[in-house]
């Protein structure tokens, strides 16, 4: 039970518009690749180093719809936290134009891979797939359905490892309300569900998206092909594939029967993203090996996380939502896929447990797992988001370097005066709501050792690095 002053801190919190010049922030570089309203470029932000991408989108270009769907697919990035998804750092607008910074991608688009494969094997299908539809799960259970999914919105990572894709472009996806049906036609005629088409659909029309992409990565070719967008709708209005052409004949009838239950014509037989995740061919092909040690390592950590007071708290959501390298991220988000059993995105209070007992070996005691998860959740959703996961896993000497606690403590200092006023406290942990004097007084006084009412660096590091019993 959360009291008044209580105030909820979440990693996606610290996702907001900048409201500094972006070439203040990043130093701007080569250009990824273009659009219609704009291009893509890489960045390097000045404060950490990081390399990033930013989407840069001229104004002029786009009318009020095109600019709704910017600000639409901007509320949804930010609400998002996996592995697999495309992170979002910040945005910028001036005058001409808005920039919407994220993590870069450096392996080009799903699509140019499958162009320069022909096909994939069934190992590398049923890896891809399983991310995918792990995205999709944790979308749906979120109530946003994706509707634009193909294969030139899955990016790779430069090693080309199908467990690490991301996917992108949620300009057309939406908030939806699962007792309604949604009527807007939209998606690209390949992959489009047929119930989309007939403009009464649901969220398994991303269900069918993935059924499609699955099909293309088995065979090199559409299910529903045809010389024009009219003539591939009309097949797909009718809804009749086939495993006819010799290639098929190498694919495991596990394969088909996954790509057949996926392409469903019936929208209530259609299997869920979390029932397709179960499948045979999902289960036997994709299986993974996890580095015991170092999932042993990442549990240790975790055991051993403590963040009792709210300014602590933030700095670590600060530092997960902004300060971590995809390489820190990496090996954390494997285990963290590992352990969530059911593909949804989060980690359940069962699947720690099961978790502990695969990679330790020994029944830990519940109790002490319990105390272990509540720290760990800071937000208080019951759930192990992923950023609160890699926070709470990884080695606190990576974790709390003085580059990342100077960048926090700057973060937190908005007039550099070299200390962190009652003010700023309020404005960054008040996010959009007033703190009570008494909320701020009371986190202040935890930390502020010298007793002046402000927090030096030096207290602040000192917080960061005390393990609170």
């Amino acid at each position: 039970m959360q009291g008044k002053n209580d105030v909820t801190i979440a990693a996606n919190k610290f996702v907001t518009q900048n409201a500094g010049k972006l070439r203040d922030h990043y130093r701007i570089g080569k250009m990824l690749g273009s659009g219609a309203f704009g291009e893509v470029r890489m960045c390097v932000h000045r404060e950490t180093g990081a390399q990033r991408a930013v989407k840069v989108l001229r104004k002029s270009h786009m009318d009020e719809d095109e600019k709704k769907m910017l600000f639409n697919e901007i509320n949804i990035l930010r609400e998002l936290d996996h592995p697999n998804i495309v992170k979002m750092y910040e945005f910028f607008e001036d005058e001409k134009r808005y920039y919407i910074v994220t993590e870069i991608c450096k392996g080009g688009e799903l699509f140019d891979e499958i162009i320069a494969r022909g096909k994939f094997t069934e190992k590398d299908a049923a890896i891809l797939m399983k991310q995918v539809l792990s995205c999709v799960n944790y979308c749906h259970k979120n109530n946003i359905v994706h509707r634009d999914l193909k294969p030139e919105n899955i990016l790779l990572e430069q090693n080309k490892d199908f467990d690490q894709i991301k996917i992108i472009d949620f300009g057309t996806s939406l908030v939806y309300d699962s007792a309604k049906s949604l009527d807007e036609k939209l998606g690209t005629p390949y992959y489009i569900a047929p119930e989309v088409l007939n403009k009464k659909y649901n969220e398994k029309c991303d269900i069918w998206s993935c059924g499609v992409i699955t099909y293309i990565i088995l065979s090199g070719m559409p299910p529903f092909n045809g010389q024009s967008d009219q003539e591939i709708m009309k097949k797909v209005r009718i809804g009749k594939f086939s495993f006819s052409d010799t290639c098929w004949s190498n694919i495991s009838d596990k394969g088909k029967d996954f790509i057949t239950k996926l392409l469903t014509y019936d929208v209530d037989q259609r299997p869920s993203a979390e029932v397709a995740l179960q499948h045979p061919w999902i289960i036997d092909f994709s299986q993974q090996t996890v580095d015991t040690s170092m999932a042993f390592g990442a549990l240790s950590n975790l055991k051993t996380f403590r963040a009792d007071q709210k300014l602590k708290q933030a700095t670590f959501a600060f530092i997960a939502s902004q300060l971590l390298t995809k390489s820190e991220k990496e090996n954390l988000a494997k285990i963290f896929k590992a352990i969530d059993k059911n593909g949804d995105g989060k980690l359940s209070m069962d699947e720690i447990l099961e978790g502990y007992d695969q990679f330790f070996g020994k029944n830990m005691d519940p109790a002490d797992i319990e105390k272990m998860f509540k720290s760990v959740d800071i937000d208080g959703s019951g759930f192990i988001d992923y950023s609160e996961f890699v926070v709470a896993a990884m080695n606190e000497k990576n974790l709390l370097t003085n580059e990342k606690l100077q960048s926090a403590f700057k973060m937190f200092d908005k007039d550099n005066s070299g200390f962190i006023s009652s003010d700023e406290i309020k404005e960054i942990l008040g996010f959009g709501k007033t703190l009570s004097e008494e909320a701020v007084n009371e986190i202040i006084m935890q930390v502020d050792a010298n007793g002046d009412g402000e927090i030096s660096f030096e207290e602040f590091s000192a917080m960061m690095k005390r393990l609170s019993s």
